[in-house]
């Protein structure tokens, strides 16, 4: 499998790059970064101390040379990555965050052409976590306030992040609801008291935090907290090649973890 790899100088880029260069029957083909990036041409696996003779690139079209594209980048530049995935036939495993409205549009558009995972959080514990919290929240519903908060590094550019919102999806549905009626992103000064049935947003930023993600159900006398704590990145980057193998054998469409998991 040929691999291409956007925002391979970042936190995650790197870590993908670290795990793609030993896994068997994966080629590393193209790196992708920013035009400003220092490591424009430089070999992209020098951050190891080891060759892997590609140079990092800002060439777009080089997409082209690979069968998946894994994308942990921003959303107009996915976007801009995948015109080239749709013109040349080019899988993409998508863990970028922050899209709206049209960039879903565009999400879905690509995927009747060319098979796409989009993950906001590729780690198997997290997972695990999101049929947790559907469980719960389907069985501690009335009488219980749902609120999730969820910390990150100080560079994360969006809020709440990804897969805090993807636990709100999957607990408004499993609620009978639609997440945009009941969420609440922000609280400050005289707010009045908790509508019931809403489910409440916190974001923290700071230090090098990778991830940490919980879900309180808090009702009268009692509480109960599920929470999952991302130490390192390396599950997120074994779950992104995961999610690669799966899609490289995929016909056009839009995918999700659990339907990598379950292959």
């Amino acid at each position: 499998m040929k691999l291409a790899i956007a925002g391979s100088s970042g936190r995650m880029g790197r870590m993908i790059i670290e795990a793609a260069l030993d896994a068997p029957g994966v080629q590393i083909v193209a790196a992708l970064d920013r035009a400003d990036s220092p490591d424009i041409g430089r070999d992209c696996a020098g951050f190891l101390g080891r060759s892997s003779g590609v140079p990092v690139s800002a060439q777009l079209a080089d997409i082209a040379r690979a069968d998946v594209l894994i994308d942990f980048t921003r959303p107009a530049a996915t976007l801009a990555h995948l015109e080239l995935c749709r013109a040349h036939g080019v899988r993409a495993v998508i863990g970028t965050t922050g899209f709206d409205a049209g960039g879903r549009a565009v999400l879905e558009a690509t995927a009747k052409q060319v098979a796409l995972v989009l993950a906001p959080n590729m780690s198997v514990g997290v997972q695990a976590l999101l049929r947790l919290v559907e469980l719960g929240a389907a069985l501690l519903d009335e009488g219980y306030d749902l609120e999730i908060i969820e910390a990150h590094h100080r560079d994360k550019v969006d809020a709440p992040s990804g897969t805090a919102l993807q636990l709100g999806e999957r607990a408004a549905r499993a609620r009978g609801q639609k997440l945009a009626d009941v969420a609440v992103y922000a609280r400050q000064g005289e707010v009045g008291a908790r509508v019931p049935g809403s489910i409440g947003f916190s974001a923290i930023r700071g230090g090098d935090i990778v991830g940490d993600h919980t879900v309180l159900f808090a009702g009268a006398g009692e509480r109960i907290e599920i929470t999952h704590r991302s130490t390192s990145r390396q599950s997120y980057a074994s779950g992104a090649l995961r999610a690669a193998r799966f899609v490289h054998e995929r016909a056009p469409g839009l995918y999700a973890m659990h339907d990598v998991l379950a292959s």
